[in-house]
């Protein structure tokens, strides 16, 4: 520890969701969404692609709903102001590469499932995920808007959290963005016959994006998981 990514590609979606159906999605976690808008009744759930090439674990696809959730320490923050220090709950998270799943769920505590990835590359780029045989999701971006590297290129410092058996972890992130690009709105999503698509459909999805983006590349350190309660 701790652990590099030294290149990777990133395709992520944030949308406004129901904040109680996704809470009632993340209960088994003891931790609470973020709440924000008229009456706090919205939360957010960003869907994301990631491309590992050059890491400590080896080369990857990586697909994960992620809902923000308050810190343990300030559970019942809300308002637009909460955002600002919210995390990410992990709660979807599959990958296409054994060493990975085994890493992800025995450091961190990551729901980790093997999956497989159809990516499509051309004037879009598109995803298809699937699991076990059935269709999850399927995701398509339009070109975002270049970003001016003097806004994205700073380095970020976000925790991630997970409940893995009844464990509930939080795990620190650094990262750098290069080659940024935005678009309000600007992806399509499609759901399958797969479990996690059925809870995806709880949140109202499909449903148009707040914003779109990707990365050329990610550089990233992770450090160890830190237990912050138990289920």
């Amino acid at each position: 520890m701790p652990i590099r990514v030294r290149t990777a590609q990133q395709h992520t979606a944030m949308f406004v969701v129901d904040a109680a159906a996704a809470q009632r999605m993340i209960d088994y976690s003891g931790l609470r969404v973020c709440r924000f808008g008229p009456g706090n009744r919205r939360a957010l759930v960003v869907l994301m692609l990631m491309r590992y090439e050059d890491t400590d674990l080896g080369q990857y696809y990586e697909y994960g709903t992620n809902v923000m959730v308050n810190p343990p320490e300030d559970p019942h923050a809300s308002g637009m102001k909460a955002l600002q220090s919210a995390g990410a709950f992990v709660h979807h998270l599959p990958v296409d590469q054994s060493f990975t799943l085994e890493a992800g769920r025995t450091i961190w505590g990551y729901p980790k499932v093997m999956a497989d990835f159809t990516v499509r590359n051309g004037r879009t780029f598109g995803f298809d995920v699937t699991i076990d045989g059935k269709f999850v999701i399927a995701m398509d971006f339009a070109p975002g808007l270049p970003t001016p590297a003097a806004l994205t290129s700073r380095s970020q410092v976000h925790s991630t959290y997970s409940c893995l058996d009844g464990v509930v972890r939080e795990t620190p992130g650094q990262m750098v963005l290069s080659g940024v690009r935005y678009r309000p709105g600007g992806v399509s999503v499609r759901l399958g016959e797969h479990p996690y698509a059925t809870e995806l459909a709880s949140l109202g999805f499909p449903k148009r994006a707040l914003v779109s983006s990707s990365a050329a590349n990610v550089d990233m350190t992770f450090g160890d998981a830190r237990i912050v309660g138990e289920r």
